[in-house]
């Protein structure tokens, strides 16, 4: 080291500069080459990280069967491993809390609440049998020197299962980081046996501690994947959350501290948290009234810890350098290990077979052919070696190999005991099994894959029970904030000056908003301009309208009149605003400079009024007032200059009568892999809906709602109808009564509430076995078969067996016999009855004579566009 240091003397002030370029050039890559290979990254071949490595190895030394105080095994450990205890007891604690390896007694801490365990001394440890039939086997284990030199510890352990991707891993070393995730026990053996059989798997990470997870962008669990957990959030009731589950990497306290977090922040509106945690999850949100139980959920994905985004990065070491590769691999490469293992285990016992077979032989024939009495009377060793080789040989010509002096001596030592009771039957007994055995590893050997396979099976079968996929893989719609986020400001606005702002108390109130939303504000000369809200945000003089701005909002249309500035012709428009750039001016006239808005509109529904057109009174005008129906104007983009309303100078315009909306019913559909509502033609379409109308869900508990059509609804996991709320439209459904042990039919129509409301019986055995929303269902009914009969079954009409009743009703019984199951069939066909098709007629032909009332243009001698309507 002496010689990468430079020392030169600084003639200035006399002082001496040490460059230390050397020192750090190859003390740092020591440390970190020291940090990655030793310290945080796990190894391809056992997926241990050392100190893990070193407390197994040091249970397996002290094992007997019985618990073990976790302080002792520190202590042992440290012969091995050169850190501190600490280090020590916390990663066991992380190996123990696997629930993989270790068998524990005593408090462990608990990870769904972050509580940590209790001193090393008052906790007991041993390992598990799925640990000793697994990790362990010292016959095919490489050994190296402790860093003493005082003992022997593992390179690796021969673990026969792909544990790295069991346990998962995370660790930070010097200059790289590793990150994988835990993954099912049963779901990595059927994808060890998939690899085996030739099949590439795909897997994905599963986690203790539930809640749901979408790993649409997981990439094999190498860097750039992304993940996205969430925690599982029901609806008690209107104004109570329960959360069961907690995303991976929280604890209950975290997550109630990023939902108080939130609250303060106004971003979500809640009335108080209890966590209610004990042996399962469970936080309890109460809400304050008349805030939305389905918004605030989104809220929750949206502004706290219950919805995360981790970013997985499969970091290993393999032949002692760190490797980038995905979990697809890690799994080949561990199941192909596993493999070499168990064909290393059975080389060594079929050696180890065949010697006791070799041996067991040359003693049958060294007692069977009375060998020893030839030794008797000899005095010399050497003689005495030779002679039993002598005797032997006639006998030997079938031993797998030749007879050694090694095993010569072995046959010395036989006790005079063992000669005189020497039973010849149970020896021939006794090799036959070792022959049997030696062929069953030899067939093993021969068809190695499958043997393997059936060692991935036997542990799956062995210790698989309840150890089942825990997270739930869904698939997650993208929540907008804005839309789910609390109104917490107050928007005001100074018209004349052009300020908005959540500050501006002294000047005219706007409407509710958040922190996060856009507004948009209109002015007089024709111009908007979309900015985020802020405390006080100059939008431009002479403001005629602001609003909250939505993006991509199709259905808030605008009207407006406007005197174009070059040529003083007034224009009419319709449009609306989807999307712009913030803080940039944009015009609504053909002409920028000189314009100004007559008369301005904003419908959110797409409405169109009637407005009064008021002329200037001009010598050459005939007539001054006339009538305007915005609906005959076509809706287009805000670019558009719009038609010609009128030549001559406006007076006035008096609104005549409000419209209606002339938007087409809003088309909704259902997309099954989200479970939401949307209106961008995803999944099944449910059918077109106006303002008001509802839809009717029906869920496996026998719970029956009518909701409203808004695209943050969430609905329960096992709903089995979802339609279009037909108020004529009679529900039918067959249930099994708990209290009568009977099954009833009853057909209903749907009660006019927001409530949920059950339709079966509340005792706790009954079940909705059926539910059918047709007009004319029809079911089977196949009944148990009686001794020495043929099985019966029965089809039935529910609409003649049963008339429409109350929902509180009971309804009739369906049998008295036995049912073994009910199948639905295809309904009936419908006939609309004759006076809802005159009805439905007369419906028709007044919209066609709506249409006659056409409104038409007149030309007058000016060349003006005068609009009347024809009388």
């Amino acid at each position: 080291m002496s010689e990468e240091l430079e020392i030169e003397e600084n003639n200035d002030d006399s002082q001496n500069v040490i460059h230390v370029s050397g020192m750090y050039k190859n003390w740092f890559l020591d440390y970190a080459s020291y940090v990655i290979l030793e310290r945080s990254v796990p190894y391809m071949q056992d997926g241990l990280k050392p100190v893990q490595r070193r407390i197994l190895h040091s249970l397996k030394q002290l094992d007997d069967g019985r618990y073990h105080k976790v302080a002792n095994i520190i202590g042992h450990t440290m012969k091995y491993h050169p850190h501190g205890d600490t280090s020590i007891g916390d990663a066991m604690v992380q190996i123990g809390n696997k629930n993989l390896l270790l068998d524990m007694q005593g408090n462990w801490g608990n990870t769904a609440t972050g509580d940590r365990a209790a001193a090393s001394r008052y906790i007991e440890v041993r390992l598990t049998k799925f640990a000793l039939d697994v990790v362990f086997n010292s016959k095919i284990t490489k050994w190296i020197s402790s860093y003493d030199g005082r003992g022997q510890e593992p390179v690796t352990l021969p673990v026969k299962f792909p544990l790295l991707l069991a346990h998962g891993v995370e660790g930070i070393a010097v200059g790289l980081s590793t990150k994988i995730l835990p993954h099912n026990f049963n779901e990595l053996i059927d994808a060890s046996i998939k690899v085996l059989k030739g099949v590439k798997p795909k897997i994905v990470p599963d986690f203790q501690s539930g809640g749901m997870a979408d790993f649409t962008n997981y990439n094999d669990g190498i860097r750039g994947g992304k993940v996205r957990v969430r925690a599982k959030i029901s609806q008690i009731d209107k104004t109570t959350l329960h959360i069961t589950e907690i995303p991976f990497s929280t604890t209950t306290t975290t997550l109630i501290n990023s939902i108080l977090k939130a609250n303060e922040k106004g971003k979500i509106k809640i009335k108080k948290v209890e966590d209610n945690t004990s042996e399962n999850v469970e936080i309890a949100i109460s809400l304050p009234s008349g805030i939305s139980p389905d918004k605030t959920i989104d809220a929750l994905y949206s502004f706290t810890d219950c919805e995360l985004s981790i970013s997985p990065l499969a970091c290993v070491i393999d032949e002692d350098t760190p490797q980038f590769i995905g979990v697809s691999e890690m799994l080949q490469n561990s199941t192909n290990h596993t493999l070499d293992l168990l064909k290393q285990e059975l080389e060594i016992n079929l050696e180890e077979l065949q010697e006791k077979w070799h041996f067991a032989s040359l003693e049958r024939i060294f007692i069977e052919n009375r060998i020893y009495h030839k030794i008797e009377e000899l005095d010399d060793w050497d003689l005495v070696i030779s002679t039993i080789h002598k005797g032997l040989k006639p006998f030997t010509t079938h031993l797998l190999r030749e007879v050694t002096d090694e095993g010569v001596l072995r046959l010395t030592e036989i006790k005079i005991k063992k000669i005189t009771k020497f039973d010849l039957n149970k020896a021939e007994e006794e090799l036959l099994k070792l022959e049997e055995r030696i062929k069953e590893i030899k067939n093993s050997l021969d068809n190695l894959v499958d043997y393997a396979i059936n060692y991935f099976k036997e542990l799956k079968k062995k210790y698989g029970k309840g150890k089942e996929r825990k997270t739930e893989i869904k698939t997650f719609e993208n929540i907008v904030a804005t839309k789910v986020v609390v109104a917490n400001k107050k928007l005001y606005v100074n018209r004349e000056e052009g300020f908005i702002g959540t500050t501006l108390r002294k000047d005219e109130f706007v409407c509710d908003c958040s922190d996060i939303d856009e507004v948009i504000a209109f002015k007089k000369d024709g111009s908007f301009m979309v900015a985020k809200v802020d405390s006080k945000v100059f939008m431009g003089k002479d403001i005629i309208h602001c609003a909250v701005f939505k993006k991509k909002d199709g259905r808030t249309v605008y009207n407006m009149i406007y005197k174009d500035g070059s040529k003083g012709v007034n224009y009419i428009k319709r449009f609306s605003v989807t999307g712009v750039s913030r803080n940039k001016d944009y015009s609504l006239t053909k002409t920028d400079k000189g314009s100004k808005v007559l008369y301005f509109t904003a419908n959110p529904n797409g409405q169109a009024e009637i407005v009064t057109i008021n002329l200037r009174a001009l010598q050459k005008l005939k007539k001054l007032k006339f009538d305007f129906d915005f609906s005959e104007l076509t809706i287009k983009g805000r670019s558009s200059g719009g038609n010609i309303l009128s030549k001559n100078p406006i007076k006035n315009i008096a609104l005549k009568s409000e419209g209606v909306s002339t938007l087409s019913a809003r088309k909704i559909w259902f997309d099954t892999t989200v479970q939401r509502l949307n209106v961008d033609g995803r999944g099944e379409l449910l059918g077109e809906f106006n303002a008001g109308e509802k839809l009717l869900t029906i869920n496996q508990k026998g719970e029956l709602q009518l909701i409203g059509t808004e695209l943050t609804t969430h609905f329960d996991e096992d709903m089995i109808v979802l339609e279009k709320y037909d108020p004529k439209k009679p529900i039918s459904a067959i249930y099994f009564d708990g209290g009568k042990q009977s099954y009833f039919v009853k057909r209903f129509l749907a009660e006019e509430t927001d409530s949920k409301y059950s339709i079966i019986t509340d005792h706790k055995d009954s079940v909705l076995e059926i539910v059918s929303t047709d007009w004319l269902p029809v079911v089977e009914i196949v009944f148990v078969k009686e001794k020495g009969k043929d099985r019966k079954e029965e089809k039935i009409n529910l609409e003649e067996f049963i008339n429409v009743k109350g929902t509180k009703a009971l309804g009739n019984k369906l049998t008295n016999k036995k049912v073994k199951e009910i199948n639905t069939l295809e309904p009936l066909e419908y006939i609309v009855p004759e006076d809802e098709i005159i009805e439905l007629e007369g419906e028709v032909i007044e919209v066609e004579e709506e249409k006659n009332d056409e409104v038409k243009s007149n030309i007058s001698d000016e060349g003006s566009q005068q609009i009347t309507l024809e009388l």
